[in-house]
């Protein structure tokens, strides 16, 4: 069935049953970007790992991200606008997307996700480390992370307070001490519960790709968590057809279609 790969990617999601990060930080006014970005806000090892992976005034100069999912009935095409945070999930099977309400077009009557929960569920993961440079972010150097012999080292991510739909959620960024190349993401889920979490769920990076100027994952995976501590991989989700334009996509784009659902 087309809600398999949801239903997959959800299970990966939310292994404490509560909710995987998703930011929505939106304005009605989006001032373009200046050309270069003040980075003296941002750690100084941490704009390290940003430079590694083709630096923030390379990623900040981007306004259009498109990505797919691969799944076994069809691809799932993801498009979002870097700046305004609009996006466009588009399959066969339905068209789910934001533009500054969640709407959903179900073709097949079939759809059985979240709406609100999905829509840039998979952004957020795809687009590490840059999107650990939005406002209202606070960082914490913490303990370096070992698995398999290396120590990771890394910060933690906070936000203030009502920023995004979780701001208690909290993150955890490490890196290739040697390249500075981003290697792992610790992240807490808060959105269903509304309640602080201590349960770190933990994904591997270590897959990259040259996307025109930057680097992003072409894969991450999901490691079981025990006692806190990372065991074996559990599940890895690939990207396919990344491209990234300096040119927005039309107002039109992420427009709500007729005969679609407004998600309350």
């Amino acid at each position: 069935m087309m809600n398999k790969f949801y239903l997959l990617v959800l299970a990966l999601a939310i292994f404490s049953c509560k909710e995987a990060p998703k930011k929505e930080m939106i304005t009605d006014t989006v001032e373009e970007v200046v050309s270069q970005v003040n980075l003296d806000k941002y750690p100084t090892e941490l704009n390290k790992v940003f430079e590694a992976h083709g630096g923030l005034n390379a990623w900040k100069g981007y306004k259009t991200l498109s990505f797919e999912m691969p799944n076994p009935e069809f691809n799932e095409m993801q498009t979002i606008d870097l700046h305004k945070r609009f996006d466009k999930i588009s399959t066969p099977a339905y068209t789910l997307g934001y533009n500054g309400e969640v709407w959903l077009l179900d073709n097949t009557g079939d759809y059985e996700g979240k709406p609100k929960f999905y829509h840039n569920l998979m952004f957020y993961f795809y687009a590490m480390p840059f999107v650990l440079s939005d406002e209202g972010i606070k960082y914490e150097e913490v303990d370096a992370l070992a698995y398999d012999g290396v120590s990771y080292p890394g910060y933690k991510i906070t936000y203030n307070s009502g920023v995004g739909a979780s701001s208690t959620d909290e993150y955890y960024i490490h890196y290739d001490a040697k390249t500075f190349e981003m290697r792992w993401l610790g992240y807490t889920m808060t959105y269903f519960s509304g309640e602080p979490s201590t349960k770190v769920n933990w994904i591997n990076y270590a897959d990259w790709v040259k996307v025109d100027e930057v680097l992003l994952p072409k894969s991450i995976t999901w490691h079981k968590v025990e006692e806190g501590e990372i065991k074996d991989a559990a599940k890895t989700v690939n990207f396919e057809n990344a491209i990234l334009s300096t040119e927005a996509k039309s107002k039109g784009f992420y427009s709500t279609p007729e005969n679609a659902v407004m998600v309350e």
